[in-house]
């Protein structure tokens, strides 16, 4: 799988164990930094690694920051990323199979690299459920952003 990554300063530390992990089972994997503990902003890394997601430079993207959750709150800001703070092998695996999670994000404080492996293999290993549900779902998301982006679009015109 072509996969996307990035984190910022407080997941440095995990970045790399993952991105090493990813390449020894296979995967294609670009890494959009940060390279170094120097700060950065997560929402820079997380532009990157959506982008990658969206021009299909990438089928999914994963980011690790400290917590994962503002890495999670800046890719569910961009239109067609939907991302998931997943710390345990279910959520990562349902996300995807439930919601059609395209971006999954960890903190590297709060889990160490022998679980993110796992978390990482049931993340990579899932797929969108045909469920008609999960379907319909997540099509009322997509329609979500649509509604949203033209109301943001409109009042910008007045």
């Amino acid at each position: 799988m072509k996969l996307a990554v990035g984190g910022d300063h407080a997941g440095f530390s995990m970045k790399g164990p993952v991105v090493e992990y990813l390449k020894s089972q296979g995967h294609e994997v670009t890494d959009y930094g940060t390279h170094s503990e120097e700060p950065v902003d997560f929402p820079d890394i997380a532009q990157r690694v959506t982008a990658a997601i969206l021009s299909g430079d990438a089928e999914r993207g994963i980011m690790v920051c400290g917590t994962g959750v503002g890495a999670a709150i800046a890719g569910n800001k961009v239109p067609g990323i939907r991302a998931a703070l997943a710390h345990d092998t279910h959520c990562a695996h349902q996300g995807v199979e439930h919601d059609d999670v395209n971006l999954i994000c960890m903190g590297a404080w709060i889990i160490g690299i022998a679980v993110a492996k796992e978390v990482l293999d049931a993340f990579i290993g899932a797929e969108f459920s045909t469920d008609p549900d999960f379907r319909r779902r997540v099509e009322k998301l997509a329609e979500m952003e649509r509604k949203y982006a033209k109301q943001i679009t409109e009042s910008a015109c007045l």
